[in-house]
């Protein structure tokens, strides 16, 4: 039997260059369902990056896709993420909430000095 790219832990993608159009190809293969909201945070942040005459807001939406599709490329990080983010939801006291939180901020660190280059 041939192994599929989401039985093994490896990237399931090559990691995308931060420009809208890489980010946007690289969602659709990793986070398909995710594109709306990637859409429609993209029309805010390019308008109130016109409105203000800045791009930093334009930076860290790049910075932030690309933190999400490195997560979600890397299916082992993504499960844990995904198991990490229904534990807080599923949280029963503040203990199990804090561990929940303290792996989720662990994994996007990482994730995002990853494609920061740090």
């Amino acid at each position: 039997m041939t192994a599929h790219p989401a039985d093994h832990d490896g990237p399931t993608i090559p990691r995308p260059e931060k420009t809208f159009t890489a980010l946007h190809a690289a969602l659709a293969q990793v986070a398909p369902s995710r594109l709306p909201e990637m859409t429609a945070e993209r029309d805010t942040v390019f308008t109130m990056a016109t409105q203000h005459n800045s791009f930093g807001s334009i930076a860290m939406f790049q910075l932030k896709w690309a933190t999400v599709i490195e997560v979600e490329r890397l299916p082992a990080v993504a499960r844990r993420l995904h198991a990490a983010e229904q534990a807080a939801q599923n949280a029963e006291d503040r203990e199990a909430l804090d561990h929940a939180m303290r792996e989720i901020r662990e994994i996007m660190d990482h994730a995002r000095a990853q494609v920061a280059g740090e």
